[in-house]
């Protein structure tokens, strides 16, 4: 079993420092439009067919097999891109939506929103404890550009609110998720993670794909689950 099993079980996260060689960088690089506007990103990148292919190809399955199996598919994917101009910080938080094809009310589901046209509802938690996040970086992400920073094993304490925060902010020390360029990161959606303003802001490009493994309530559908070539 890859050491990264343990450590995404025990901690929530775990960082691969090598994973994509420079040419694989080079081929995603191509073919990711470029973010607009203030803040520096882009959602529904799982409708580019090239990341859809990278999302489901042998190298990210090798990553995403032994944490969920080979049932697992990718339900959404996001560009982060942190620049001089488009410069932010995020407070502590987990990542509690998900991406549906259509807005259906279910008990459990809620609330709803809407993000760059794409219907997402909050799910119970045992829906997000069965998920992982792949965050592939595309640029170095050292302490000067606004690195992502996590609280070890808080993915383990399900959907916290407001008030539970500060408690695991005093009794677990943040730990700073610096990764190389080509380094991957992997993480479990109920992991408290924040992230700060950059000091040397330059770019911090990422993309952020999302797996799951099991279908949602009767009703509700994971919006690019028809992408997944390997369900079981």
């Amino acid at each position: 079993m890859p050491p990264f099993v343990a450590q995404v079980a025990t901690s929530g996260f775990a960082i691969i420092p090598t994973f994509l060689e420079h040419d694989e960088l080079v081929a995603l690089e191509r073919v990711l439009p470029q973010p607009s506007g203030e803040r520096g990103g882009l959602r529904n990148l799982l409708d580019i067919t090239a990341i859809a292919a990278f999302a489901d190809g042998d190298k990210v399955r090798a990553l995403i097999d032994p944490l969920l199996g080979r049932g697992a598919f990718a339900v959404r994917g996001i560009l982060f891109d942190k620049t001089p101009v488009a410069n932010w910080r995020v407070s502590w938080h987990q990542d509690l939506t998900i991406a549906v094809t259509k807005r259906v009310e279910a008990p459990d589901y809620g609330p709803w929103s809407e993000k760059a046209g794409v219907v997402h509802v909050q799910p119970p938690a045992t829906v997000l404890e069965s998920m992982l996040a792949v965050r592939v970086h595309l640029d170095e992400s050292g302490a000067a550009n606004g690195p992502l920073r996590v609280l070890p094993g808080s993915h383990r304490a399900g959907n916290l609110h407001d008030g539970q925060i500060p408690t695991w902010r005093d009794k677990i020390p943040e730990v700073p998720c610096l990764v190389p360029r080509g380094g991957v990161l992997l993480m479990r959606p109920l992991l408290l993670h924040a992230s700060s303003l950059a000091v040397a802001p330059d770019h911090r490009r990422v993309i952020h794909l999302e797996y799951a493994s099991s279908g949602l309530v009767a009703g509700l559908e994971w919006r690019w689950a028809k992408r997944r070539s390997r369900a079981a």
